[in-house]
């Protein structure tokens, strides 16, 4: 069965930091891009970021270029999301996602599976 855990939202203040985390399971990892997205209340979901298998390489939507870093662990099969300069507007519901080997997951159609998602809500 696949698996995408995601944890580690929470409240925290404008300007804060938080750490999101993705554990999969029940599927190859490395051959599978993996990305976060992110659903505020009134509004659909959007990509925010991802990374391939194949070599690593990253996509940031616009809006959190410089501030939000993403990492992978082929290891441990998981996935980080480093969120710092934290704004009001980031406040959603984060999702992590799993889709084909190096598809840059921008839109909820290039993803395959999905985990369920954890709240981080930013407090200005």
């Amino acid at each position: 069965e696949v698996q995408l855990q995601a944890s580690g939202g929470g409240l925290v203040q404008a300007g804060g930091s938080l750490r999101l985390s993705c554990a999969a399971s029940g599927f190859r990892f490395d051959d599978y891009a993996i990305g976060w997205f992110r659903q505020a209340p009134g509004k659909g979901r959007e990509g925010v970021s991802c990374i391939s298998s194949s070599d690593g390489s990253t996509y940031y939507t616009d809006s959190v270029k410089g501030r939000f870093t993403i990492s992978r662990d082929n290891v441990k099969d998981t996935v980080s999301l480093q969120m710092t300069s934290l704004k009001a507007e980031d406040t959603a519901v984060y999702y992590c996602a799993a889709g084909a080997k190096d598809r840059e997951l921008r839109s909820s159609d290039d993803a395959l599976y999905w985990g369920q998602g954890t709240l981080v809500t930013v407090s200005s």
